[in-house]
């Protein structure tokens, strides 16, 4: 019991990593007696609260264009509105901001001026998910942390974008129009830091080239990959979740040594066209397989060979570690195999 608590935490401080530095930064403490009589200006259009004087909430109000945003905020909300573009004006006292939500608007790459982003040289979070871009913009802040760009009509991703944002820890492309040939091999240079990328919901029938080194978030469902190249994973050696359910996924399309790498903990590969249930690390604990056209588990296969564990170690502690496993919605039948349960002793969870 006391393990799986230990492994749920940890899951939870791996997928809330990319939080971490940011939400410390922008909570920073704010001396107020610093401002003076303009600092409190409010727009006309907007909410100031008197109780988070550096929070500007513009959401909701049908507006069509930017008010002139005080030099003391650091949060700009103006998601719900009609907003087309984003000129550098409105943001030329805003030294201080932080993050700016522009959800659900109608920004156009066109809409953008040059330079009206990149200004704001303290920005950590950018949201800009439902709106009418074309390409990702550029350029951007090099302190930029977060990007969300979800639900738009992304299909370029110009050469050096993402050069100088070597403090990217996430991007989000989830839900754009991204085909095969918007990426080139340098098209994530610069990305040093990237943990968490999503690019689900897209058209891609490749996997994405010479993704960032320290990656460990990869989301790919719902696009129309076919393979995985050969050693696809030794560039991004940290990888831990890896979801590509709802593909096109097939037996012969996988590596030869298949999910065979100790940084996976977590595997989702529902709703592909899988026969065999594909080899894996003895550092996996979640796998997720069903709705694929497996019939049988050969855990002669699957299982990590007691060669590889070390010797006179407990095999609790040293074994497989896997501890959720899906197959239904395949053309398996029960019951359950033995030597699965004799291999994987750590399992808590079977679904046929």
């Amino acid at each position: 019991m006391a393990g799986t608590i230990c492994v749920i935490m940890w899951v939870l401080f791996i997928t809330n990593t990319v939080w971490t530095r940011s939400v410390r930064q922008v909570y920073e403490v704010h001396d107020s007696e610093d401002w003076t009589i303009h600092d409190f200006e409010c727009p006309m259009e907007c909410f100031c609260p008197p109780s988070f004087p550096t929070a500007l909430y513009c959401e909701n109000r049908g507006l069509k264009e930017i008010p002139a945003i005080p030099s003391r905020i650091w949060y700009l909300y103006l998601q719900n509105n009609l907003i087309e573009t984003i000129p550098e004006k409105p943001f030329e006292n805003a030294t201080q901001l932080r993050w700016i939500n522009l959800n659900k608007n109608k920004i156009t790459n066109y809409g953008i001026e040059k330079g009206a982003l990149s200004q704001l040289k303290k920005l950590l979070f950018l949201f800009l998910e439902d709106n009418e871009l074309e390409e990702v913009p550029s350029p951007l802040p090099r302190s930029l942390e977060q990007l969300q760009l979800a639900r738009n009509k992304v299909s370029r991703i110009p050469q050096g974008t993402f050069s100088n944002l070597e403090n990217l820890t996430l991007l989000d492309l989830q839900n754009n129009k991204l085909v095969d040939n918007a990426f080139q091999r340098d098209t994530f240079k610069g990305l040093k830091n990237l943990m968490q990328l999503n690019m689900a919901k897209n058209a891609l029938k490749n996997m994405p080239p010479r993704l960032p080194a320290n990656t460990m978030q990869l989301f790919l469902d719902n696009n129309s990959i076919e393979g995985i190249p050969e050693n696809y994973f030794n560039v991004i050696p940290k990888v831990a979740f890896l979801r590509l359910n709802h593909n096109k996924l097939s037996d012969a399309g996988l590596p030869s040594r298949g999910f065979d790498v100790s940084s996976i903990l977590d595997l989702q590969l529902s709703h592909n066209q899988l026969t065999k249930v594909p080899r894996i690390s003895a550092h996996l604990q979640h796998l997720h397989l069903d709705h694929n056209k497996i019939k049988s588990v050969n855990v002669s296969v699957i299982c990590p060979s007691p060669s590889t564990l070390p010797a006179e170690r407990d095999f609790f502690s040293y074994g497989p570690h896997l501890r959720y496993l899906r197959l239904d919605g395949n053309e398996i039948k029960p019951p359950i195999p033995m030597a699965l349960m004799t291999c994987f002793r750590l399992l808590q969870a079977v679904i046929i």
